[in-house]
């Protein structure tokens, strides 16, 4: 089996994925076979395996760092919040079903089950499993319930590095009070069946954490150290690293942390405009927002998300991204003006596309006669694309690839129809006006080069609108640019070469993994799990 080291947080948003992520690259790069593991993510980015199931997108990216390609064990349970019907519960990449709270507490045994059957099937593959936490470890109106923090540190036995967000303030006593609130071992659910064997007993969960990072450190470190000093008096455990803010590593986040980095200020403006601009609608229930992570690389592109009238018919390119509440989403457009303000600057002549939901909010209708989204049986689009959309209880899930049919109604002239790499997630099927590309999805269990024969369209254009259901389409260099480069000559600007966006996420991978490893101690991690280095770079087990 798999030895394993855990990351968790003294709440949501203290930096837990990235740093799971460059560990996975720091500890490949050291000859280790590794993978990412989260028991349980909650979170609206999904990415989609070749096995066909839904992960989160965090742990698709830590299989990146790790150099490993993702799968469904990775990420063994995904809930996606869909509103008032409360959660989407995903297990083993699928969709089991829709659950509030106390439903799915119900049948937390049977996902404990399918959380410690992935975990294990992994552990045969790998020598080393780094696992994340989910939110804090001490919320103790949850311990009883939870299946994501300190349950599976017991399970694998795991050392858990603590790690704390200094930015928000109050990391001390964050960590402190983590500590102090996981020495009651009352509130430890007893060990179960499938625990046995794995678990040491007496340990409290207290216990199990070992160390402390800092994350989002700003200033002169030597005011921190007195801190450092007593937090380490208090708890016996200490912080192994500072990590200073790091402003812009342009890496996938988690789900809709990073958003806030490209809104607007209460005057409309962000620094260092650029020549073209495009705009992403800031949707309540947006999802899949790193399908515009590209557009952050290049040079002469301000990206933001909005929901300003002057940011829509100032755009360059105005896009409506996918949405794990479609109906909800388009029923707020339309009720803050914003369906009638998108409207107004395609009639403008800006260019429109649509990414998922929103594809299905651009048609002119959509059904849904099963409720599988909302109350609503019938709604009308935007009616700006000539095609309707039906909702099913089945979802598509898949890698695809495509080529594109209608190059001039994408904008894209010089764009020489290689195939588009991608994947779908989406409820139901649209119909009408559909054939702007044409996909092959790709069997489940197949390699990339193996795929169905029957080629499927999907897409419609009409005028400058255009939507798709591929997530992932703008990671595609050469349609990137052109695409690009269709704004750029309709402004009477010149056309640029483009680069490799695989190639630059590569780069900031390596850049935050060399961070990281000269800002924390990792000599202290494999002596917690058993090893050490070697004089010759490797990595040898001391138990």
């Amino acid at each position: 089996m798999a030895k394993a080291l855990m990351i968790q947080g003294t709440g949501s948003g203290a930096g837990k994925s990235i740093i799971v992520a460059g560990l996975c690259r720091i500890f490949r790069d050291l000859g280790i076979k590794v993978a990412p593991f989260k028991a349980q993510n909650m979170a609206l980015n999904s990415f989609i395996t070749q096995e066909g199931g839904e992960i989160g997108r965090a742990q698709a990216f830590q299989a990146e760092a790790a150099g490993i390609e993702p799968c469904n064990d990775i990420n063994p349970v995904l809930l996606k919040a869909t509103g008032e019907a409360g959660s989407q519960v995903i297990l083993n990449g699928k969709v089991y079903a829709t659950m509030k709270a106390e439903d799915y507490y119900a049948i937390k045994d049977m996902v404990w089950e399918v959380i410690t059957a992935a975990y294990d099937r992994l552990s045969k593959k790998y020598d080393l499993i780094i696992i994340e936490g989910a939110g804090s470890p001490a919320e103790i109106n949850l311990q009883k319930e939870e299946v994501v923090n300190m349950r599976v540190a017991r399970y694998t036995d795991a050392p858990v590095i603590l790690v704390g967000d200094i930015d928000r303030g109050g990391v001390f006593a964050s960590f402190y009070g983590t500590v102090e609130l996981l020495k009651d071992s009352i509130l430890t659910p007893p060990i179960l069946p499938l625990d046995k064997g794995r678990s040491k007993e007496g340990l409290r969960d207290a216990d199990y954490i070992k160390a402390f990072i800092i994350n989002k450190f700003r200033g002169n470190i030597d005011i921190l150290r007195p801190g450092l000093r007593m937090i380490e008096h208090k708890t016996g455990k200490p912080v192994i690293g500072t990590l200073y803010y790091q402003s812009d590593m342009r890496l996938d986040e988690e789900d809709g942390l990073s958003i806030s980095n490209f809104i607007p200020n209460k005057s409309g403006q962000i620094s260092n405009p650029k020549q073209l601009k495009i705009v992403v609608l800031r949707l309540k229930y947006i999802s899949n927002f790193t399908d515009f992570a590209p557009f952050l690389h290049e040079p002469d592109v301000e990206f933001r998300y909005s929901l300003w009238e002057d940011d829509i018919h100032n755009a360059d390119l105005v896009i409506i991204p996918g949405s794990k509440n479609t109906v909800s989403d388009l029923l707020l457009l339309r009720e803050n003006g914003m369906e009638e303000c998108v409207k107004a600057a395609v009639n403008k002549g800006i260019p429109l596309v649509g990414v998922c939901g929103g594809y299905q909010m651009l048609g002119k209708k959509i059904y849904d006669p099963q409720g599988v989204e909302s109350a609503h049986k019938e709604i009308k689009g935007f009616g700006l694309l000539d095609i309707e959309t039906t909702y099913d209880k089945t979802k598509t899930t898949c890698q695809v690839e495509a080529e594109i049919v209608k190059s001039l109604e994408l904008g894209v002239k010089s764009y020489d129809k290689s195939l588009l790499r991608g994947y779908e997630i989406h409820m139901g099927d649209s119909t009408g006006d559909i054939g702007l590309f044409k996909l092959r999805r790709i069997s489940n269990n197949s390699k990339l080069t193996t795929h169905n024969s029957e080629l499927i369209p999907d897409g419609s254009a009409k005028d400058n609108v255009w939507g798709t259901y591929i997530h992932g389409i703008f990671d595609n260099d050469e349609f990137r640019t052109s695409l690009l480069n269709s704004l750029r000559k309709k402004k009477g600007l010149p056309a640029q070469a483009g680069f490799n966006y695989q190639a630059q996420k590569e780069e900031a991978i390596n850049k935050w993994a060399n961070v990281l490893k000269s800002s924390v101690d990792i000599c202290f991690m494999l002596r917690q799990i058993g090893m050490e280095y070697c004089k010759e770079n490797l990595v040898k087990d001391i138990r």
